[in-house]
């Protein structure tokens, strides 16, 4: 018989070897993961907002998560200036983009992959709405504007507030007409601050489950039962009276009628 042999050895030098695989694996995954994706993109348009826009002209807000009617929702950034209130949705996306404004919902298309997702103008339609109720400024001085980063390519034409990250300072800055005085704007600014839940996990984990909830199929239907014939039995189905002191009434007649003539009223 052969000795059993002892793979230890070789498996910690291979173990040794390739042992920082591990954690690149792991960070690759979030990498790519679409939490991370959303915090790069909101990173981005965050930085674009602080180094391009004048902070004394302009007041970013971030990750706002706002109470409503049926739970809470949650903005990517609010830029508040006298040109108006800027909500900002973001989407860090790559490949073919195909929608427009008034779709429901737009399609991504990635090599031979294809992938629906919700128009994040109707999304950010819902957040306008939110501050148009909480603000006591116009609704024409709320402005929705989503803004792609990302690699990513409309192949339809984009909606007038639909942006690349590029161009989505060069979108805000081509507002010049005045529509808010400076008090506006630092009330308006203390109101959201003011307004906005507590940043943290619990927030978070509220809004999450309020999407859940609110996206979660609607359970069956329980469709009305059919009495039973009391004379034969079998099924009933519902007829109107066509003469008589009932006409035009709804009443329970035996399915095998003329064979069988058990009627019931309606409850």
């Amino acid at each position: 018989m052969h000795p059993q042999m002892d793979f230890s050895p070789i498996i910690q030098q291979v173990f040794n070897a390739l042992w920082y695989l591990i954690p690149l694996a792991i960070l690759a995954g979030i990498f790519k993961s679409p939490w991370f994706k959303g915090i790069a993109g909101e990173f981005l348009v965050n930085t674009a907002a602080r180094l391009f826009l004048p902070k004394d002209e302009y007041h970013l807000i971030k990750n706002v998560t706002l109470p409503t009617d049926d739970g809470t929702t949650q903005i990517d950034h609010i830029i508040v200036s006298r040109y108006g209130v800027f909500v900002i949705e973001t989407k860090n996306m790559k490949g073919w983009i195909f929608g427009s404004a008034n779709q429901r919902t737009w399609t991504q298309k990635i090599y031979k992959h294809t992938n629906k997702f919700q128009n994040p103008l109707h999304q950010n339609y819902k957040h306008v709405k939110t501050l148009e109720v909480l603000l006591d400024i116009p609704a024409s001085a709320i402005h929705s504007l989503v803004v792609f980063v990302g690699d990513s390519t409309f192949k339809t034409d984009i909606p007038d507030n639909v942006t690349y990250a590029g161009g989505y300072i060069r979108h805000i800055k081509s507002r010049r007409e005045v529509v808010l005085s400076q008090a506006d704007v630092e009330a308006v600014t203390a109101q959201i601050e003011q307004l906005r839940l507590q940043r943290g996990l619990t927030t978070n984990r509220q809004h999450v489950r309020h999407l859940r909830q609110k996206n979660a199929p609607s359970p069956p239907t329980t469709p009305p039962t059919t009495p039973q014939c009391p004379k034969c039995g079998g099924a009933m189905v519902l007829r109107t009276a066509r003469k008589g002191k009932s006409v035009g009434s709804a009443f329970w007649g035996c399915a095998t009628f003329p064979a069988c003539r058990g009627v019931m009223k309606q409850p």
